[in-house]
Parts: structure tokens; C-alpha cells; sequence
């Protein structure tokens, strides 16, 4: 429990900087049931307070303080007893009127809980939920499903219902790794980490060279959609690849390559409308035999001519790829054996779901990106990132992030995605921490992709 709780506060401490930090004479609304959840949230409680001498704490014992468990009431007694901060808690009785906070941690009930709630607690919700408060913060799941939580820290092991039925009001979970597991697991649930990245994060071999971090082949973009496909490269640049090689329609290439001179570009022949033309095809076809990945869709468009080439890039590939954007076509996905990774997201995936074979690894974006080996296979869940990802571009930057690492690791496709969207949400978490959530654009997220590495070092 004392690390349950003091790992919600710096996760909450860390959140906070997202709009702005948690202020020194910051406001807390702990609302304490009978059990762990609620010692937990007085355990986080008194980190804060100990953080910042100018911070208050009211406390709401939703049943009464009398029926603490043994490990809550202890909890209590070190917070009220502790002398740091010593008259800086107050005790509200649950009917009373709680003011304005900028941090309400809610405790109350945890996964035993079974429905439906006493009419007097929901209305204590429906109450806390009106109030104006900067950060709500849910201990391992909103409680009944009726505390409306902007983040909800998950300790240790994921619950299921943070994911189903109570997902409405669970905001952006976090999941708060405590020891318990190593690797990727998380209970009866999979959860990516930061411990996916770890061989990113350290020394490269001495004796290595730019064959040796792969070869990527980007192709995509058009006239109508030029800026994707530049994004796409731009993050594959930055992501660890050996070599970068880029066709585009030829007369993008000129602002692409002073733009981007790391990567090869190579002007393929546009139809009428400025897409890829099939004329073209042979481009691709005699350089193949250097590629370890191919990168196949961002801003393609839909013209029936450059569909029918990827159709035949797709069918003819030997090389592992990553299908994504308007190349997301029920028959593409369907097309050859090479082993593949789809980026759809709910829209996108709506159009190809029974297409998804054995041989696809699906990433399935969203506020919760779900990364699965094929149709059947175990599901493994991100929670990094958020609504700084929700701009166009996102997806874009994610296709050249796991084209680079699939070109590092062709044998392995599932470990490939799972890297790049560890890697992607990490980056967005430290952009919006820096920055804000409004204020900045879509391809600041690679400014971030250092910082991200590094403290995924610090977090093995």
C-alpha cells in the first residue's frame, strides 16, 4: 500500500504538468472509503502535502472513520499524526459542502465493489463531480462507476472494468507498475511499458554501421495529401533507422529532399490527379532487394490507379510491412503472405476487421491503443499518449516510428509495433508536459523521442 500510494503521487504529480503543475499552495479532496483504495489515496495524499508545504488536504470518510480496514486506518493515523503536516488537514463529515479544489483523489471504492451504491453516496458523487477541480484522479478504477476521473491510476494489476464498463468515466488510465510483474504483464491483462524500449535506450554496438539499424522504404503521398508521407519519413529518420529511401510523387521530391536530406527520394511518375501512377511500379521493384521494412499508404489518397499498385505491391512483397492510412483496403489487407502491421483507427478498422489474418500484427488506435499478433491472439494494451495525439499527423509519425523498428527487427513484427507505440505515446506524454496539451503541433512529438528513451533508461 505505501508503494501503491506514493507511486499515485508522483503519477499525479507528474500529470499535473500538463496544465500547468501542481500549485504550491495547491487544494486536495481525498474521499476515503472503508478499504486499500482508500488508503492508497490518504497514502498519496500525505506525499503531496509533504511536497508542498503550502498545500491543504480535506478529507471525506465516506462511511465513517470507524470502519477503516486495519491498513487504511493506519494510513490515517500517519497522515493526521505526522507532523509535517500538522494542521494542514481538515475532516469533512460526507454531507457536508466540499470548496473548489485543484485535486480530488478518489479512494472509495475498490474492485470488490459490487452495484448498485447507496443513495447517499451518489449523491456525494454527483456533488464532487460538479465541483469546479483542476485534476480528478481515480485509485485503480472510478468508484461505482460514478466518480468522473480524468486519469485513473491503475495499481499493479490492470482491472478489467477500467477498460469496459466503467471506461466512460475512467478518463486516461495509468497504468502505476509497482514490481509486481516483469516484462509486459499485468495480471489478466497485458499492458506495454516502458521496459519494451530498453535496448533502444542503451549502447550501441561499437562495431556497427547503418546497415545494421535496417532499411526503410517509405511510399506514399500525393498532391492532395503531401504533408504525410514527409511526416512518416521524418519519424523514421528520427526513430534509429539505418537508412531511409522515400517515393513520392516526382514533383514533391525537390521540397522534400531540402526538407529531409537523410533519406533517398525517389520521384515516381504521378497520374492526372498527382497520385502514384502504376507506371512507376518498377521503381520499387528494382531497388526491394535493399529493404528490411516497407512503409506503404500515408497520404496516398484514394484514386483507383494508385490502389490497384498498392494492390500489387502488397500481393508481390517479401519484405515485412506496415500498411497504414488509405491503404487500409479490405482487399490490400487480404493480399500476399508477407508478415504485415495495420495502424487503422476506429474508422479504418471498421473497413478491414474481417479482413485481418493470421499473419497481421493490428495496432488499433485510439485513447487506449490496443496491440494484438493477428486475428485470436492476446491483446497487449498502451495507455501513453493522449489528447496531444488527437491532430492530424498522429497516425503518420506512428507509421515511420514502427517502420524504423520493424526494419530492426523483421522477424519480429508484434515486438516492432509494440516498440513504436510505446515509443510514440512516451514522446506525446513528454510534449504535453512541456508544452500543454493545445498549444503545439504534430510533428513536435519528435522533438520528444529522446527525452522519452531517456527516462524510459531511468525506469527499468
Amino acid at each position: 500500500m505505501q508503494r501503491a500510494g506514493r507511486a499515485v503521487a508522483r503519477a499525479v504529480l507528474q500529470d499535473f504538468e500538463e496544465i500547468g503543475g501542481f500549485p504550491a499552495e495547491g487544494r486536495v479532496l481525498v474521499l476515503v472509503g472503508k478499504g486499500h483504495n482508500g488508503g492508497d489515496a490518504l497514502i498519496a495524499a500525505r506525499e503531496i502535502l509533504e511536497r508542498f508545504p503550502g498545500a491543504r488536504a480535506e478529507v471525506i470518510f465516506v462511511f465513517g472513520e470507524r470502519v477503516l480496514r486495519p491498513l487504511a486506518a493506519r494510513a490515517w493515523r500517519e497522515l493526521s499524526g505526522s507532523a509535517t503536516v500538522l494542521g494542514r488537514i481538515v475532516m469533512l463529515r460526507p454531507g457536508a459542502a466540499a470548496l473548489p479544489c485543484d485535486l480530488c483523489l478518489d479512494g472509495v471504492f475498490g474492485f470488490q465493489f459490487r452495484p448498485t451504491a447507496e443513495e447517499r453516496v451518489m449523491k456525494l458523487f454527483e456533488t464532487v463531480n460538479a465541483l469546479p477541480v483542476r485534476l480528478r484522479a481515480a485509485v485503480d478504477l472510478p468508484s461505482a462507476g460514478l466518480f468522473r476521473a480524468d486519469f485513473t491510476y491503475a495499481t499493479g494489476i490492470l482491472k478489467v472494468p477500467v477498460v469496459a464498463e466503467f471506461w466512460a468515466n475512467a478518463g486516461r488510465v495509468r497504468y502505476v507498475d509497482l514490481g509486481f510483474f516483469r516484462g509486459d504483464e499485468a495480471g489478466a491483462m497485458r499492458v506495454l511499458t516502458p521496459a519494451v524500449l530498453a535496448p533502444l535506450a542503451a549502447l550501441r554496438a561499437s562495431d556497427s554501421d547503418k546497415r545494421t539499424y535496417g532499411h526503410v522504404f517509405v511510399v506514399g503521398g500525393s498532391r492532395s495529401y503531401p504533408g504525410a508521407v514527409l511526416m512518416t519519413v521524418l519519424a523514421a529518420l528520427r526513430s534509429g533507422a539505418g537508412l531511409v529511401t522515400a517515393f513520392v510523387p516526382e514533383s514533391l521530391v525537390p521540397a522534400f529532399a531540402a526538407r529531409a536530406p537523410e533519406a533517398m527520394w525517389v520521384g515516381w511518375p504521378e497520374t492526372p490527379d498527382g497520385g502514384l501512377a502504376l507506371e512507376g511500379q518498377h521503381l520499387l521493384t528494382t531497388r526491394i532487394g535493399r529493404a528490411t521494412a516497407l512503409v506503404i499508404g500515408p497520404g496516398l489518397g484514394r484514386e483507383k490507379e494508385t490502389l490497384a499498385l498498392v494492390l500489387d505491391i502488397v500481393t508481390t512483397a517479401m519484405v515485412p510491412l506496415v500498411i497504414d492510412a488509405d491503404a487500409l483496403q479490405e482487399d490490400v489487407v487480404r493480399a500476399g503472405s508477407a508478415p504485415r502491421v495495420l495502424t487503422p483507427h476506429a474508422g479504418e478498422y471498421a473497413r478491414i476487421a474481417e479482413a485481418v489474418g493470421e499473419n497481421a500484427v493490428l495496432v488499433r488506435k485510439g485513447p487506449v491503443t490496443r496491440v494484438s499478433g493477428g486475428a485470436g491472439a492476446e491483446t497487449y494494451h498502451s495507455f501513453f499518449g493522449g489528447p496531444v495525439l488527437a491532430r492530424g499527423g498522429s497516425g503518420d509519425v506512428l507509421a515511420g516510428l514502427i517502420g524504423a523498428q520493424l526494419a530492426q527487427t523483421p522477424g519480429d513484427a508484434l515486438l516492432a509495433a509494440a516498440r513504436g507505440v510505446v515509443w510514440h505515446g512516451l514522446a506525446a506524454d513528454a510534449l504535453a508536459r512541456a508544452h500543454g496539451q493545445v498549444a503545439v503541433q504534430t510533428t513536435q512529438v519528435l522533438d520528444f523521442l529522446g527525452v522519452a528513451l531517456r527516462e524510459s533508461a531511468h525506469e527499468q
